[in-house]
């Protein structure tokens, strides 16, 4: 025996036989496999099933908002249009009848008929909109849920133009001849509800407006809504869009189009306004806010519209009425 064996403790014998270790092989399975994961992330579940389902329709068809008439697809990008769906056979009906431009309009299988259905597909025949039958299920999941009573339209994504593009095109037009009005514009500052958009489209449609200017951000857009307000007017007055409105101001003056904002501390009265006959962009504000303060230092013009003192304030779309119809009757003079 070596001096090394002979050392005390050097060698243990035990009626097991020795110690052999591991080597470290062992480890893993003394530490356990960990907490359970979650029903959703267990391939064999059933909600494993739902959640991959869930994702490739959301990747399919983007991420759906809105209320039950209308749910918002956003395309992704805070600058990209969104596609909307109208759900509900009340709201597809109208949206139909008011002439919104519509993609597809989906029918539930073994779908109750009524008056509303009947005619629903019959201007979709008309106008050549594609009617598809889909399940029950998959309408629930393009709807978030929403009632839709067995009735989807589909509205393709608005395709804006450049508001300033638009701006300067419009005049080279009207220096040519192409187009006899001066060049009128409305920009809208702070304007979030789609109603008021679709009512000043229809404004400036009966007042021979040229474009409608809505800001990229924290501003309304081209909803079923704001279509179905316009009446129709979308079609014949585009809707345009300024990535940063100041500066789109700044530029259409450049171009030779004179500024004026609507508010009720103007410093002009508009039966008094005198730059009616040129190129003129009319500036409506919200109603709670009203012109933003750089919009407003951008002005060549504040305008307020005499009303009765009792009165606090008019609605956006009813002021950008009653101006373009002052503006109209000046020109005409």
């Amino acid at each position: 025996m070596s001096a090394a064996q002979k050392r005390s403790g050097a060698i243990r014998k035990s009626k097991k036989g020795p110690s052999v270790g591991t080597g470290g092989y062992g480890r893993k399975a003394l530490e356990g496999k960990g907490p359970t994961p979650k029903a959703e992330d267990r391939p064999y579940h059933k909600a494993f099933k739902n959640k991959e389902l869930a994702e490739r329709s959301a990747a399919k068809r983007g991420t759906s908002k809105g209320g039950p008439a209308t749910r918002g697809r956003s395309t992704g990008g805070r600058s990209k249009s969104s596609e909307e769906l109208v759900t509900g056979r009340n709201s597809v009906v109208e949206a139909l009848r008011a002439g919104i431009p519509a993609k597809a309009l989906h029918v539930a299988i073994r779908i109750d008929m009524d008056e509303r259905v009947r005619e629903s597909l019959k201007i979709a025949a008309e106008r050549g909109i594609p009617v598809m039958e889909t399940g029950k299920p998959e309408l629930d999941r393009m709807t978030d849920e929403a009632i839709h009573q067995g009735l989807v339209l589909q509205i393709p994504p608005y395709d804006y133009a450049d508001a300033l593009e638009t701006v300067k095109a419009t005049i080279s037009k009207h220096k040519k001849g192409y187009v006899k009005n001066a060049p009128l514009f409305i920009a809208l500052d702070g304007i979030t509800d789609p109603r008021n958009l679709g009512a000043i489209i229809r404004s400036a449609s009966a007042f021979n407006a040229h474009a409608v200017i809505v800001p990229e951000r924290r501003s309304v857009g081209m909803t079923a809504s704001a279509w179905k307000t316009s009446a129709g007017a979308a079609v014949r007055v585009p809707v345009t869009r300024a990535p940063n409105l100041t500066s789109t101001l700044k530029g259409m003056k450049e171009a030779g189009v004179f500024v004026i904002g609507l508010d009720g501390d103007g410093d002009v009265s508009l039966p008094d306004l005198g730059l009616a006959t040129d190129p003129l962009c009319i500036v409506v504000g919200s109603e709670g806010k009203g012109l933003s303060r750089l919009v407003r230092e951008n002005c060549d013009m504040i305008v307020s519209i005499p009303i009765n003192s009792s009165m606090e304030s008019l609605n956006a779309s009813m002021a950008v009425g009653i101006t373009l119809y002052e503006v109209s009757r000046k020109r005409s003079a």
